[in-house]
């Protein structure tokens, strides 16, 4: 079974639909959907930049710095206690989601980048040299592809990148010639493309890569939200994801790593709570999870990451993707009926979004336009500018759904392309 089977195979007979469960009842849990833009009622498809956030989660932010906020780990007063207490009760939370084995696998950051980031200093630091080389892809994030040039700056190592075709999909005889095209020391690649939808087939990746001894870091930034991960079975070393695309707040993310490699790697960053003795001759470094997370955390925010999967795991995670799946295809179709419309990226198995260019208008033009019509849309390279230069194009526009999105916004978008068309005279 592929990557994609928490999204393809749902039997409408066996998964009940959203409309089942009532969208307006999910839509109502989002404040923030019920404004006009330029007197038109908001249509957010802006969802692979950022979610937004349901009642919830908003509730449990606001309780946490309204009721018993305090500094986590280190009080013994009754506030202290308590946050400590929600705060590491959003730890497992993390952990059941992913069923890591164990909450020390489970380290939280700033978000995908961070922990991207966290793997190249460490981890990266500790095992790449000169000569050794770091495999990713072309369909990269640029937080995928800096910190592995920044590694191979300090070492002398070499970044090399698997590519892909024009349909958006990883061409599997490359990854593996370049597997087997000298030392590589780690492999990194995207789970589910921000820039095109692809859903990479993560497992076979990962095993192919194990079978020739080299660890794997996946980004799951986007991936996560839409299908359900289970680190054991992909069997990754290293999984990172960021809250505010599962509906949490921004500032947080999570790094998943193997307690064994973990352990062996240094601290990423020094100070506070990732000690357990301090003098002035040595430092001793806490155990996990602490070891990789110095300072005074996002207290609040962690909760609120873990309100969000509480959120999302009441819907079912399956049901979401169902939904997503659907929209997509809608508006795939309706939107290959513009003439000049030209979707980028048509990968058999392909989630969520969808990336477009329109002939002899500007992707900024598109969504300034779409925005006067209350429709959100993200216009540019997404961070992921070697993408847009395998099409030759500078920029796409894209629209990208979740959970609260309709086949009437769908139809709202349309409408306000044709309107870019008319404004073109195109």
């Amino acid at each position: 079974m592929n990557d994609m089977s928490a999204l393809h195979s749902i039997a409408p007979s066996v998964t009940p639909s959203l409309e089942e469960l009532d969208l307006a009842r999910i839509r109502a849990d989002f404040p923030i959907l019920r404004q006009r833009v330029h007197g038109k009622p908001l249509v957010y498809l802006d969802n692979a930049a950022s979610v937004q956030k349901p009642r919830a989660v908003i509730d449990t932010v606001s309780e946490c710095y309204t009721g018993y906020y305090a500094n986590i780990h280190r009080g013994v007063h009754l506030l202290s206690e308590r946050s400590t207490a929600a705060y590491e009760g959003a730890r497992e939370k993390v952990r059941a989601f992913l069923n890591a084995a164990s909450v020390q696998e489970i380290i939280f950051t700033r978000g995908t980048t961070e922990s991207i980031n966290l793997v190249a200093s460490s981890f990266g630091g500790q095992t790449v040299k000169a000569g050794d080389e770091i495999l990713i892809t072309g369909m990269e994030h640029h937080s995928n592809i800096v910190p592995w040039q920044l590694l191979c700056e300090r070492t002398g190592a070499k970044l090399k990148v698997a590519p892909f075709t024009d349909a958006g999909e990883l061409i599997l005889e490359e990854y593996e010639r370049l597997l087997d095209d000298g030392p590589v020391k780690l492999v990194a690649f995207v789970h589910l493309s921000n820039a095109l939808g692809t859903l990479n087939p993560a497992r076979q990746l990962i095993a192919m890569a194990h079978a020739r001894g080299i660890p794997v870091l996946v980004d799951g930034a986007q991936s996560t939200p839409h299908l359900g991960v289970d680190v054991c079975e992909l069997d990754c070393e290293f999984y990172a994801f960021s809250a505010h695309k599962i509906y949490g707040p921004s500032g947080v993310g999570v790094l998943y790593g193997k307690k064994a490699l973990l352990d062996a790697m240094p601290p990423y960053q020094g100070g506070g709570d990732m000690i357990s003795l301090v003098t002035f001759e040595k430092t001793e470094y806490a155990d996990l999870p602490n070891k990789f997370e110095a300072g005074t955390p996002n207290i609040a925010g962690v909760i609120g990451l873990g309100a969000a999967l509480d959120w999302v795991n009441a819907i079912g995670l399956e049901r979401i993707a169902a939904h997503e799946q659907e929209l997509l295809d809608y508006a795939t179709a309706r939107l290959n009926d513009i003439p000049g419309l030209n979707i980028m990226g048509a990968a058999r198995d392909k989630a969520a979004l969808a990336a477009f260019t329109l002939d002899g208008v500007h992707p900024h033009d598109i969504g300034t336009i779409l925005d006067r019509e209350g429709v959100a849309v993200r216009a540019g390279h997404h961070c992921a500018q070697p993408v847009m230069q395998h099409y030759g194009v500078p920029a796409t526009a894209r629209a990208s759904f979740a959970v609260y999105n309709t086949r009437d916004e769908v139809d709202v978008l349309v409408a306000a392309l044709w309107k870019v068309k008319e404004m073109f005279e195109l």
